[in-house]
């Protein structure tokens, strides 16, 4: 397939190269990673190119890898009325997503509390296939949740009131209708709220790397005033809830296509108009499980503020546990940007990637405005996360979006004929890492070695100017599930 080098870290591949394509693809990645880069990424995002009603470019950031439908990576942006909305763009763990939390405490301070801290944490925080919260809820009760999201959190006592003010849109997405959510994915979703789940979810203690500030100004914005200061970072997302929803429109979308006459390249792009009663319909039940998913951090941060006090005798404020930011990377918004030089209201899709707004943005919160809306880049559990900013060039470029995390280069399967679970949990003891984990085959998936160098990625979207390195975020200890 021909790919074009439009500049540095930009790829174009133009529409002559499939029949259908109604745009250009666009990849963002340095030359190294380009080499390297996933063969399916250049047959999926091109096949995303050829949906109805995509705007400017079908895009896939440096972590981009094969997935489902979209490339893990892709962003596409849809026309209101003449394009599409496609669960394969916004993924089965809709508004899976990271949450960083600063606290005022150091690494010598915290480090002889490090292996109660972290049996505290794993008690109160449920991890693994099929875990369940503390969080009781009726059906009436998750319905409210899901329309409410972080507020009803916080109406609740699991949260305090300056949060909102930290999360994406609030942690609360307009247009949520629990009437389009199926009685199976509520039983399915009914008693998460407040779990990691399994898979690549984690909750990360972390030491902000004060020798490897790249932008000081944002640094000082994010409350980073310490040598060796401790984080918290949270990944995850609606878990089955998302995925039952995902499901049950895959197969509504599979027959709608024939009724609206659209023909996708895969059927794992199964899609419906955006406004359509099916689309609208989907968006609706999509909302409710991105609200839920907000919703899901937010209890887990309430039970992180619980640990943190019970370990270190301290009221959680006190500890300075305020909220970075929160980001979604499973999702689709309404947003507003340039086509064809001309400001218009799309429908974004993100599946594996990260808004990442520009300073003087309306949707940043007031005090990032002035550097851009936080950007979190979760690597692997035995390498550094990052800590972004948002950029005008993003806005300019990539409709408004960047890299979320590592990006897998090889499968569950090839990790755990790898190594052992047990034999990667003793490494990365040895190197400083703490580990609780529910499984130890589900550890083994998830080793460094299984993904792209975070510091590589990360290097790429700053390069292209879509984000802006502020610092590096290294693991002390890591709950899977």
């Amino acid at each position: 397939m021909q790919v074009k080098k439009i500049e540095d870290y930009i790829w174009e591949i133009p529409v002559t190269e499939k029949e259908g394509m109604r745009v250009p693809a666009r990849i963002i990645a340095s030359e190294k990673i380009m080499k390297e880069m996933d063969q399916g990424v250049y047959n999926q995002i091109t096949n995303v190119a050829c949906l109805p009603g995509i705007q400017n470019y079908a895009y896939c950031m440096p972590d981009g890898h094969w997935g489902y439908g979209f490339p893990i990576g892709g962003v596409a942006a849809f026309d209101l009325k003449e394009g599409v909305i496609s669960p394969g763009g916004i993924g089965f763990d809709i508004n899976c997503g990271v949450r960083s939390i600063r606290t005022n405490l150091t690494f010598e301070e915290l480090k002889p509390k490090l292996n109660e801290l972290m049996d505290t944490l794993y008690r109160l925080v449920p991890a693994g296939v099929g875990s369940t919260g503390f969080v009781k809820l009726n059906i009436e009760r998750f319905k409210e949740l899901m329309v409410k999201g972080v507020d009803w959190c916080i109406q609740n006592g699991y949260g305090w009131e300056e949060d909102r003010e930290r999360i994406e849109q609030g942690g609360r997405i307009q247009g949520a209708n629990p009437d389009k959510v199926s009685q199976k994915a509520i039983s399915r979703g009914m008693d998460q709220a407040g779990t990691l789940g399994s898979g690549n979810h984690y909750l990360e203690l972390q030491v902000a790397q004060t020798d490897k500030i790249f932008y000081p100004e944002a640094a000082k914005v994010f409350g980073i005033d310490r040598p060796d200061q401790i984080f918290v970072m949270i990944h995850c997302g609606s878990r089955g809830f998302g995925h039952q929803i995902a499901t049950d429109y895959l197969r509504v979308f599979t027959e709608a296509m024939r009724k609206y006459n659209i023909r996708v390249l895969d059927k794992e792009l199964a899609c419906a108009p955006y406004n359509s009663p099916e689309g609208q319909d989907y968006y609706g039940a999509m909302v409710c499980a991105a609200n839920s998913a907000f919703a899901n951090r937010q209890v887990i941060l309430h039970r992180v503020r619980e640990a943190f006090s019970q370990v270190f005798h301290k009221d959680p404020k006190d500890l300075g546990m305020h909220i970075i930011y929160d980001v979604a990377h499973n999702i689709a918004k309404l947003e507003e940007h340039l086509v064809n030089g001309e400001k218009k209201k799309v429908l974004v899709h993100r599946k594996g990637a990260t808004r990442s707004f520009g300073p003087g943005h309306p949707d940043v919160p007031e005090f990032y405005r002035q550097i851009g809306q936080p950007v979190i880049v979760g690597g692997s559990m035995e390498t550094s996360s990052y800590l972004l900013v948002g950029s005008q060039r993003a806005m300019d470029l990539t409709m408004g979006s960047t890299m979320h995390g590592s990006g897998r280069t090889m499968s569950r399967e090839a990790a755990k004929r790898r190594v052992r679970g047990y034999e990667l949990m003793k490494s990365m003891e040895e190197r400083g890492i703490a580990v609780r984990a529910v499984s130890m085959p589900g550890l083994a998936e998830e080793a460094g070695f299984a993904y792209k160098n975070i510091s590589e990625v990360v290097d790429a979207v700053d390069c292209a100017g879509i984000s802006r390195k502020v610092i590096e975020l290294k693991p002390i200890g890591n709950i899977k599930g």
